[in-house]
């Protein structure tokens, strides 16, 4: 095995550990917040697609998904159904769990990719905010198309106010988590791409 063989196995390896630790950890990698759980998962993912590439970010982004739709299928809460196609019945809880998650890493990498050699360090910060922003935007987007009368009832909503009241988590959780993530995640990633 060659040794660009061998640093990409211990990195995919890395990320892979990173993320099922997180998992584990209680308030680490899902933090309950009300009837959602807000979520750190989502920022290995984001430096894995600008350190190893769109399709390794992909990759563990999967991880991700699954461990998503596995904590949501072992530890419900009311809305875990829109996670858990074991809890819904529906395999389109499977796509709403990993989906969005499989397309941070991707969007992530691809948009440093198609901005590193104008500006590395702006590829970084674009590609880490956008990877954040799709997850949050796909996850609550997927919940309204897909689940949004029933999710509504689950919350104690009608369905018209489901629209505002995920628009104002997009505008306040998810904004949040998208700056927190970019700014770790261009610290990390400034640090591991020397390394990798």
């Amino acid at each position: 095995m060659n040794k660009q063989k061998t640093k990409n196995l211990a990195f995919m390896s890395l990320f892979i550990a990173i993320e099922i630790l997180m998992v584990m950890i209680p308030f680490l990698g899902f933090i309950p917040i009300g009837p959602l759980r807000a979520t750190t998962l989502h920022i290995p993912v984001i430096i894995a697609g600008i350190v190893l590439g769109k399709k390794k970010g992909a990759a563990i982004g999967l991880v991700f998904g699954l461990s998503s739709l596995f904590i949501n299928t072992i530890q419900p809460t009311i809305t875990s159904f829109v996670f858990s196609p074991f809890i819904s019945g529906s395999i389109m809880s499977a796509i709403i769990a990993i989906v969005p998650r499989v397309l941070i890493g991707y969007i992530a990498g691809l948009i440093y990719e198609l901005l590193k050699d104008k500006n590395e360090y702006f590829g970084m910060i674009i590609g880490s905010f956008l990877g954040a922003i799709t997850n949050t935007i796909l996850v609550l987007g997927g919940i309204y198309f897909i689940f949004g009368v029933e999710y509504a009832l689950k919350i104690g909503k009608n369905f018209q106010e489901l629209l505002p009241y995920l628009l104002g988590i997009i505008t306040t959780n998810g904004l949040l988590e998208a700056v927190v993530g970019t700014i770790i995640a261009v610290i990390v990633s400034r640090v591991l791409i020397k390394l990798y």
